[in-house]
């Protein structure tokens, strides 16, 4: 029965091995070593196509969501999470009606432009002290209204939340659980959309996500391990150095 599983997705062995290390990836992602997720949208689109990808990969991420919530619910600073959400739920519906009508190349290019100011806006914040942008209440508008918009079309909003979070300059562990509880409540908000509307997810492809349940979970673990070992000031040096990598990695 699993062999003949596994059989009907005409998968090559290679293919698979990229599948586990996505499946890897995300879990880590999840765990607070951030960047490694965007990394397998583009692979992810290769072997399952632009569209289908995101269906695909969208039931991985709520399997990692539910472990990394669970691991740091009690570092989540629900403020910011109420700041963004309703505004991350209109970008999903923007990006749900108008998704079809631009290319991906034009998609990546932008995505990568707005995350390369925001960073580099956020570095002269750091290091000059003056601009005090987050304080505005359209700080949290657009990049909510941004995060919902890239995480429907592609699940890459992870360097937009990473980009609000750390111009809120909150602690490591604060950040993952922060983001942990707001992308749980946004992949959820998804599922409905991309079952009946998209159909991108099916029967067949929740199978293929739960074998690789194993690997996300691993790949939690293996994550939460690694930012346990990571200083506040390098981990801050991580996250926008992963971010920016991620972004260039659109073009």
């Amino acid at each position: 029965m699993m062999i003949e599983l596994l059989q009907s997705f005409g998968f090559s062995q290679t293919e698979w091995l990229i599948s586990l290390a996505c499946g890897l990836l995300i879990g880590m992602a999840k765990a607070g070593v951030s960047g490694t997720g965007l990394m397998i949208v583009p692979v992810m689109a290769i072997v399952f196509g632009g569209k289908p990808s995101t269906g695909i990969v969208l039931p991985m991420l709520i399997i990692a969501d539910l472990f990394a919530v669970r691991y740091y619910r009690r570092f989540t600073n629900w403020k910011h999470v109420v700041r963004l959400i309703p505004w991350a739920f209109i970008g999903i519906l923007v990006a749900l009606v108008i998704g079809n009508m631009i290319s991906d190349a034009t998609f990546k290019s932008v995505l990568s432009i707005s995350i390369l100011c925001g960073l580099l806006l956020m570095i002269w914040q750091d290091v000059r002290k003056t601009i005090r942008i987050p304080e505005h209440w359209w700080f949290a508008m657009v990049l909510g209204l941004t995060g919902g918009f890239t995480t429907m079309i592609g699940n890459a909003a992870g360097p937009v939340l990473s980009l609000y979070l750390l111009s809120m300059r909150i602690p490591k562990y604060n950040f993952i659980g922060t983001a942990a509880w707001f992308f749980l409540l946004v992949n959820l908000f998804k599922v409905p959309l991309h079952i009946f509307i998209w159909e991108t997810i099916t029967i067949k492809t929740l199978a293929f996500n739960l074998m690789m349940a194993p690997t996300i979970i691993l790949g939690v673990y293996l994550g939460i391990q690694i930012v346990k070992i990571i200083p506040e000031k390098p981990y801050r040096v991580l996250v926008i150095s992963t971010c920016l990598i991620s972004s260039l990695l659109l073009f």
